[in-house]
């Protein structure tokens, strides 16, 4: 099934926020902000165990246990176990990512993409999300970013593990589509090219963004698209750099990153374009992408995101960009 067919709309919900990124979220806070999100029509709900050591689909999983479940999409991620056991959070290795759960719950987390691994890290994620299913599993953070040298070897034990088990999970009727939860266009590419597993949609973070989106561009939307396949953009605002955040891809942004945002912002300040709206549309534009899921950690931030998901940008702006070199110039634009 294409995952436009799966998912209700383009605009979805990002629980990374949910689980303590960056900082300690007051429950009440967490809560509320899923039910806004619920409020405002907003029917697709990604998550992961990483998120917090599963604290982000725990909270998602009250925050919805009251709604009709068929009325709401969730994608959910494997390749991480989180067990009982506790564990100091500082030794954690997350690669580039760092401490940004530094403030989540301090279970153990094992980092497995065997096939067994798989089964068990589902189910244990319907049990946090108070549901007998979930529509879109991902594998998660199989790149670079998170492996560093090892991330090949990694890839080969997703290949005889959890790529099987999700193929088979798909085929059985039991999920319907799957594929990559990654930060790194590369493991993409590999998997397009295999013979064997057939993935059904990717989840791309901060690769499919106004300020950074050259490489998927060339290298995964064109395939996608061709095989009738769909992308999931997460992370449109990178790590919140577009919007005038001081970090682009969990790290503080570059004196280059923040130039661009300021040539961006210039051009959307004559035309009367917002940020968000900017960083949203674009993403969309792309006929490989099916939704694109911003985080949100307060309430406030999901009516922000409907209304530039809504706004009216003049082409004026989009020609400006385009001139101004801030695009790729084989980059669809919005009409």
């Amino acid at each position: 099934m294409a995952l436009k067919d799966i998912l209700p709309s383009k605009l979805g919900f990002g629980a990374a926020p949910l689980g303590n990124m960056f900082r300690a979220i007051p429950e009440e806070e967490a809560l509320a902000t899923v039910e806004t999100a619920w409020n405002d029509g907003i029917r697709y709900y990604d998550n992961a165990p990483f998120y917090g050591a599963g604290l982000a689909e725990i909270r998602m999983g009250e925050a919805l246990k009251g709604k009709p479940r068929d009325e709401y999409v969730i994608s959910t991620k494997v390749g991480r176990i989180i067990l009982d056991e506790v564990e100091d959070v500082s030794l954690r290795d997350n690669g580039e990512k760092g401490d940004v759960f530094a403030h989540g719950r301090p279970n153990k987390v094992v980092n497995d993409y065997s096939y067994d691994a798989t089964l068990k890290s589902i189910e244990d994620s319907l049990k946090r999300l108070h549901t007998d299913h979930v529509e879109i599993v991902f594998v998660h953070d199989l790149a670079q970013d998170f492996w560093g040298d090892e991330w090949i070897a990694r890839f080969e034990e997703a290949r005889n593990g959890a790529f099987k088990a999700l193929d088979r999970l798909r085929d059985e009727g039991v999920i319907k589509a799957w594929g990559l939860g990654v930060n790194k266009v590369e493991p993409i590419e590999i998997l397009l090219d295999l013979q064997g597993p057939r993935p059904d949609a990717f989840l791309l973070a901060g690769r499919y963004t106004l300020l950074d989106h050259g490489r998927a561009l060339q290298r995964v939307m064109p395939k996608v698209t061709e095989l009738g396949l769909g992308v999931v953009v997460g992370g449109p605002y990178s790590s919140g750099a577009l919007v005038g955040g001081p970090n682009f891809e969990y790290a503080p942004a570059t004196p280059e990153i923040l130039s661009r945002v300021a040539a961006i912002k210039a051009i959307a300040d004559r035309h009367g374009v917002s940020m968000k709206a900017a960083g949203i549309q674009f993403s969309l534009a792309n006929p490989a992408v099916a939704a694109v899921i911003p985080g949100a950690s307060r309430p406030e931030r999901i009516a922000e995101d409907s209304a530039a998901f809504a706004e009216i940008i003049p082409a004026a702006f989009w020609a400006e960009i385009r001139k101004a070199g801030l695009v790729d110039p084989a980059a669809p634009l919005p009409a």
